[in-house]
């Protein structure tokens, strides 16, 4: 589990495909000493297992399920990424609880400056927007964001300028795509809600709720 909350930028090393799957090599500018194999750090968002580890340089394997949802597959030698090793127990919850279960990509369609921020303008098919509600949280290629405004198929977030410069967006252009992932609050209520014993009034009433 994550927070959303990235710790610093990577730069990708290599991109090795094997068969469907890949393994990343990336060059972390975070401090890994505690880093040990088999933990979890998300790349852009997407929870990925350390595999092999030298310094500040580890490898992670790639499914070929997160290649297949994600941004991943597009990394070139030389680009940057977004990083953040998991949450341990007691650690800060900055952001949201970000699970680094990538649901899918979507696009920036517009980017306008406004005072010292940026307003991204993203794309989101009804799979997604089911799940983004005005002033909830999403992660976007991992990074916790506040939702400002949902319009049909897109929705408005605002980089303030301590977000840009920790992270990659400030390279996003319009057009590219980006990995998202919607609040897991919203999944769990429409799951109950759909359940045969999920909440309706009846359970309400039950429950001392009228």
């Amino acid at each position: 589990m994550f927070t959303g909350i990235i710790e610093g930028l990577g730069k990708i090393k290599s991109l090795a495909r094997k068969g469907a799957d890949a393994v990343l090599e990336i060059d972390a500018a975070i401090d890994m000493s505690d880093v040990a194999l088999g933990d979890s750090i998300a790349v852009n968002g997407a929870c990925l297992t350390v595999t092999a580890k030298k310094q500040n340089v580890f490898h992670a394997d790639v499914s070929a399920e997160t290649l297949d949802k994600t941004t991943l597959k597009h990394l070139h030698p030389g680009e940057q990424v977004n990083l953040e090793k998991s949450l341990r127990a007691g650690g800060y919850l900055g952001g949201h609880f970000v699970l680094g279960h990538v649901d899918k990509t979507g696009r920036i369609l517009a980017k306008t400056q406004k005072s010292g921020s940026v307003i991204f303008a993203v794309s989101a098919d009804e799979t997604l927007a089911r799940y983004i509600v005005e002033k909830g949280s999403i992660a976007i290629d991992g990074i916790s964001l506040t939702v400002n405004k949902v319009e049909k198929g897109k929705f408005y977030v605002n980089i303030i300028p301590h977000t840009a410069e920790k992270t990659t967006l400030l390279t996003k252009k319009e057009g590219d795509l980006v990995n998202i992932e919607t609040d897991i609050l919203g999944k769990y209520v429409e799951k109950l809600l759909q359940s045969p014993r999920g909440i309706d009034n009846n359970f309400l009433e039950k429950h001392g709720f009228k």
